[in-house]
This record gives C-alpha cells, structure tokens and sequence, in this order.
C-alpha cells in the first residue's frame, strides 16, 4: 500500500525506494543483494536469524516468535511485509517499528552502496536493485546498528533466490506450503515447496508445520543432504488441545523439549493460529537448544502479541474484522476460523482482490460465510474491477448478493448499514492486504476505528 504522501524522513525514504521495480516483479537472484550487504560490512552476520517461509501464516508466525524470543529477554528484530498503512511497520525494533530518523539515518548509510550496484547491474544489462532487494539490505543493517540479538525475517517470496536469504539462518521455519505465486513459484506444491526449501542452510535446525506429503519430502531430502534435524508438527511437536476463549482461545502445546504446556491464553482466533503458535514455540525452542521455555515466559509471548489484519476487529458498533486472506488456503483457514469462533446470524464481506492471485478459490472459500458481498477495488494498479469481481462472484456462488461499490467508502459505508438493520450481524473486509490498510485508515479518519 501507497501510505499516505508526506514530508517525514520514512515518507521520503519510502517515496525513492518506490521508484524502483516493485515487489511484484521479484528478480531470482541473490549476488547483488550479496553484493550490497558485503559493501555494508555484511550487517547480517552479526546477529543469529530465524527465517521463515511458506505459503501462509508467516507474519502470524513470525509475530508469534519474536514476541516469545523478547519475552525472554533478547532484543529482537522483526521483518516482515507487506505493510498495511506505514513503510515503516515492516522493520521492527525490539517490539517497536522503525523510527523515521533512524530509518533515514540507514538509509544514508546504504544508498551509496545501492547506488554503486546499480551501476554495476547496468553494466551488466541487468535490472536495478528491487524495492524488495533494498528494503532487505535497509533491515539488516539497522538491525546491525540498533543492535539487536536476534532477528526474526520474514521470506519475501519464495526463498532460495528471496533478497532474505543471504544469512546462513540458525532456524529455518516453514509454514504450510500450497499453491501462490505459480507464475514465479512453480505450477504444483512440489516445485513450490523446492524453491521454499533453498532457505535451509547447514547446521541449522528446520523446523515445519504439518505439510501435504510432497511438500515433506522435498524439506526432508534437503534438511537430509545437509545433516540438519527435521522438526516436524504432530510428530516433534504438537497443538494438543485448543478451547475458544473471550478474545481468542486457549491452547495447550507439547514443545521439541517433551514439556506440556498447558491452557495457554492466545489471543487470536483460528485454529491455524493454534498451530502458528506450535511452529513459533518449537522455532525458539530450537534456537536455544531444545530447552524447556519458562511458563510465565510463553504467557507473556502469546499474550503480548498483535498481528494486525488477522481477523482483528476495526469497529465494535456494527462489528467490522480485517482478515488478510487473499489466497484460496487462507481463504480456507479464514471460513473455518469464522464458523468455530463466531456467532453471527447473517455476514457481510467488503471485497477486493489482485489480478495476479487465484480469485476464483478464494471466492469458493468464502461462499457459504457470508451472504452478501460489497464488491470494491483498492487503490493498486493491480486490482480486479468491480464488474470483474462481480462477474466472478455471480459465476462461483450465485446465492450471494452481490453490491457493487461506486468507491471504496461506498462499499464500507454500504456493508456498516446494512449490517445495523439486523441483530446479529457483522461485516469481513478481506481479499487482499492493500484493501485492509485503506480501510483502516478510512476508519480512522471517519473516527470509527477502535484504534
């Protein structure tokens, strides 16, 4: 998302880095990024990493280990993207987003250096460094001058050729590998979860949710090849029992140390975020030897935690959630999430979706959770139109109503009037991430956000 234009340092570092190739158009390649950091002094080698892959749950997950990793008393970094309404939420410092003057500081530090490999790229007849290859470099090394301890870095997309991956990482994390991104990932979860699996690097641990069986097969022949433990959920760890709770749920996890713990409050709902938080448990207890991790510290991790657009509620009065789910296996996670933790009678979803992702299965997925949609497009170039999604959407679940909004804030204002004419009703703003960060800001002008 585009955050609002202003004259702040972060508003003017993110205005020139968004003039170069965006994320959409990843280059598979590392030796410029490589190239850059060695420049810098290779920031990313002096601290451990954690990274994580997958096709989703990885800012969920991501969130969830380094909240535990500070709840132990490390100071933490934390990449992850995209953002929802400010650059600077992808770069976070011990719990905090990166400051606009340290962010500008950084950035002075390392645009010579970019500047230089860009000129060498050109030489070369190669593309520029991308927004996603030098927001990277930006994150290494303001974690290196913070400093910090331990950093917990989200992969971009894919991971083997992911600008991310130039660290030989202390824990490689997977979440559930599907299919997303086929023109640049592969066509089937095999050739997916390959690219995914080049993030293992040797002497580290691999640490997996539960993955279909090819996806398991590719991560256990390249942890194999490499001497590095699998570390599987269901057989190494595991999500033992999950309750719905007021605010989440309450869960109890069987760790890689062989420790119970037991009726720890979480608050997120889902029973994908269950296992989320299983995978971050067994990412930090592999970081520090397989050891069990005090009780008071696992209640204070889970419970310290936020994952904005991961159904968070934005407006009590009518009910309005944000869910980022803008693929069909989110989609999936997100339909049962509403039918286990919620009570609504009747629900209506404000709708936009990329013209790049699988619209069609994420409308399959939702169908039966909602009965009327408010169609809309968000402000990227790269969004569906109206008559487009809805054309989808009467082909897919012809039982929908289908609303189609002249703006963005029709279709809100549509979908919070039409959910005050009945008793039990609430409204999902979902499809994509760009459409939640505008609907928060929205909210929040209008005065109706909770935050």
């Amino acid at each position: 998302m585009a955050q609002t234009a202003g004259n702040s340092p972060g508003d003017l570092v993110y205005a020139e880095l968004l003039a170069r190739p965006g994320e959409q158009f990843p280059q598979p390649r590392l030796e410029p990024v490589r190239r850059v950091a060695e420049l810098l002094g290779d920031p990313q080698n002096s601290y451990p990493v954690i990274l994580l892959t997958g096709t989703n749950g990885k800012t969920s997950t991501s969130r969830l280990t380094e909240s535990l990793l500070r709840a132990l008393g490390l100071r933490t970094g934390l990449f992850t993207s995209p953002q929802l309404e400010r650059f600077n939420e992808r770069i976070i410092i011990d719990g905090e987003p990166i400051g606009d003057d340290t962010l500008a500081l950084v950035w002075a530090d390392t645009k010579p250096y970019v500047e230089m490999v860009d000129a060498e790229l050109a030489v070369a007849d190669e593309p520029p460094l991308t927004f996603f290859e030098v927001m990277t470099v930006l994150a290494y090394a303001a974690f290196a001058d913070a400093p910090i301890e331990v950093a917990v870095m989200e992969v971009g997309m894919g991971g083997e050729w992911d600008a991310t991956n130039i660290v030989a990482a202390a824990v490689s994390v997977f979440t559930p590998i599907d299919l997303d991104h086929v023109d640049r990932l592969g066509r089937t979860i095999a050739e997916i979860a390959t690219t995914k699996a080049g993030i293992i690097a040797a002497g580290g641990d691999v640490v997996t949710s539960r993955q279909t069986s090819e996806a398991l097969d590719i991560l256990a022949v390249r942890a194999h090849a490499l001497h590095d433990p699998l570390l599987v959920e269901g057989t190494d760890f595991a999500v033992m029992s999950s309750t719905m709770a007021v605010g989440g749920q309450v869960i109890s996890l069987r760790g890689l140390s062989g420790t119970a713990y037991e009726d720890v409050m979480l608050p997120l709902y889902g029973s994908h975020q269950a296992q989320n938080a299983a995978v971050a448990l067994a990412a930090v207890e592999a970081f520090t030897g397989r050891r069990a991790i005090v009780r008071d510290v696992i209640e204070e991790g889970f419970g310290q935690v936020t994952i904005p657009g991961r159904l968070q509620l934005l407006s009590a009065t009518p009910p309005v959630y944000l869910d980022a789910a803008h693929n069909p296996h989110g989609a999936r996670a997100l339909a049962a999430s509403l039918t286990e933790f919620f009570a609504f009678d009747d629900m209506a979803l404000v709708f936009s979706s990329l013209d790049d992702k699988d619209t069609t299965g994420v409308v399959d997925a939702l169908a039966h959770s909602a009965s009327v949609v408010f169609v809309t497009e968000s402000s990227s170039e790269r969004s569906r139109s109206v008559s487009e999604l809805a054309e989808i959407i009467h082909e897919r679940a012809p039982q929908l109503t289908v609303v189609r909004g002249a703006s963005l804030q029709d279709a809100v204002e549509g979908a919070r009037e039409w959910a005050t004419q009945g008793e039990s009703r609430g409204v999902l703003v979902t499809g994509s991430v760009i459409l939640l960060g505008e609907v928060m800001a929205l909210a929040r002008t209008q005065g109706w956000s909770l935050s």
